[in-house]
């Protein structure tokens, strides 16, 4: 019998929590900064409807369906001649589930050693922190590992009792976390500023085509679509599950998180600039790597006393984001082992996590050469390339009993849904496609 999800909310907090990662924290707020404020998070708002709740709808229900595995589910549900297309889909999920949590769980190790190291900076472990917060090879394999470690004590409790569970625990502490830090941030100079620029609409953008595109990129890879986390998560659902209505609340619960990390992240950026900290690069606020690992800890380090464990509190948010993401990815390996190579739940779970942390040594070892290749591999070609397959699948290749035509009968309006995902979802996936392949 296979294992699955005890209550509605425990699957909401899991699938936002594979949904809620580091890019929604790091990669969203500028992005609405860098975009016409106000004018980017409507124009986002309106995608998150238009493509990425069908895209999610999609996967969840592919996974859902067919009660099984990536490879397995896209393999049944690709009707004909396009099996052979699906079983390599499928493969390409759970080999690009491995190479995406490879280089996640080092970015994961930073984040917990930047909590720990300003932890130990401000109770005055001088030398431990100089280790933790300088960069070095054995700092990177130590915590790489140990958080591969902390993610596979986790999925090898299983769905019920290791995913659901630590998802409750986990997601409520983060959004608490999140909460306090911004409540901070704002009583800082300066930091209104940032607030204005976040929430008040730049309407001169909004025609700008370049906003389109970057909410459509953003919409979807902040939903987590792509690497079949989203489809394993789907199939272990309860039959007459509301995918509907699971795919709505995945999605509100996770385009609110990331608004509250924009109220956090931005307001931060410009209370940094009124302490005399570089935010910018020419007439745009730095996002991703060098906000995380650069700007912040600057603006922390001129915030006195309270700074370290202010910044403790901001890595410890990061590593509960990273977590709640790995151990919904990591499912993917190990439900093929477990249903295609019939290995049990800890032989699995051991097999998968060890072969992710050999591709994570290698990332440390060849560092320069592999890491940037890998995250562009996995990020800008794998994720768009599979949530347009999955569209194919539900629109057009699965042919008997198509659940689309099912839900369709007799409603206009589910009629218009199923024209929608079978047409306009997958010409905006192509130009998302298109845009990430020439940037």
């Amino acid at each position: 019998m296979r294992d699955s999800f005890h209550s509605r909310i425990g699957f909401i907090l899991a699938a936002a929590g594979s949904a809620v990662g580091l890019g929604n924290i790091w990669g969203f707020p500028t992005q609405v900064a860098n975009h016409g404020g106000g004018a980017f998070l409507l124009v986002y708002l309106c995608v998150i409807f238009i493509l990425a709740i069908p895209a999610l709808y999609s996967e969840l229900l592919i996974g859902h369906s067919a009660q099984a595995n990536p490879v397995k589910s896209l393999t049944l549900l690709s009707g004909g001649k396009a099996r052979p297309v699906g079983r390599l889909m499928g493969y390409l999920n759970v080999l690009g589930s491995c190479l995406m949590l490879s280089f996640y769980h080092v970015v994961a190790g930073w984040m917990v050693v930047h909590a720990l190291g300003f932890l130990a900076k401000g109770v005055g472990l001088t030398s431990v922190s100089e280790f933790l917060l300088n960069s070095s090879m054995p700092r990177d394999l130590i915590f790489t590992g140990l958080f591969l470690t902390a993610t596979a004590l986790v999925v090898f409790q299983g769905v019920e009792k290791g995913i659901e569970r630590w998802s409750k625990r986990l997601m409520p502490t983060l959004v608490v976390l999140l909460v306090g830090l911004i409540i901070y941030m704002l009583t800082l100079p300066g930091a209104s500023v940032g607030l204005e620029r976040y929430l008040i609409p730049d309407f001169t953008q909004i025609t700008n085509t370049s906003i389109l595109v970057a909410a459509m990129g953003q919409a979807f890879f902040s939903l987590s679509i792509g690497l079949g986390g989203m489809m394993i998560y789907g199939s272990y659902l309860k039959p007459g599950a509301k995918l509907g209505r699971l795919s709505l609340s995945v999605a509100a619960l996770d385009t609110f998180i990331a608004f509250l990390a924009g109220l956090l992240i931005i307001p931060a950026l410009y209370a940094g600039i009124h302490l005399g900290v570089s935010v910018g690069e020419g007439t745009e606020l730095v996002g991703e790597g060098q906000l995380i690992f650069a700007v912040l800890p600057e603006l922390f380090n001129s915030m006195g006393v309270a700074g370290p464990f202010v910044a403790f509190a901001f890595f410890s948010l990061l590593s509960i984001a990273a977590l709640t993401s790995t151990i919904a990815q990591a499912e993917v390996p190990v439900s093929y082992c477990i249903e295609e190579r019939k290995l049990s739940r800890p032989v699995a779970t051991a097999a998968s996590l060890a072969l992710i942390g050999v591709f994570s040594l290698l990332l440390i070892l060849f560092f320069e050469p592999l890491f940037g290749w890998v995250v562009t591999a996995v990020t800008q070609f794998q994720l768009p390339l599979s949530g347009l397959f999955y569209l194919l699948v539900v629109g057009w290749l699965w042919r008997r009993s198509n659940h689309l035509k099912e839900i369709a009968a007799g409603s206009f309006g589910l009629t218009l849904l199923r024209w929608h995902i079978r047409y306009l979802c997958p010409v905006l996936m192509s130009i998302v496609f298109y845009h990430v392949a020439l940037s």
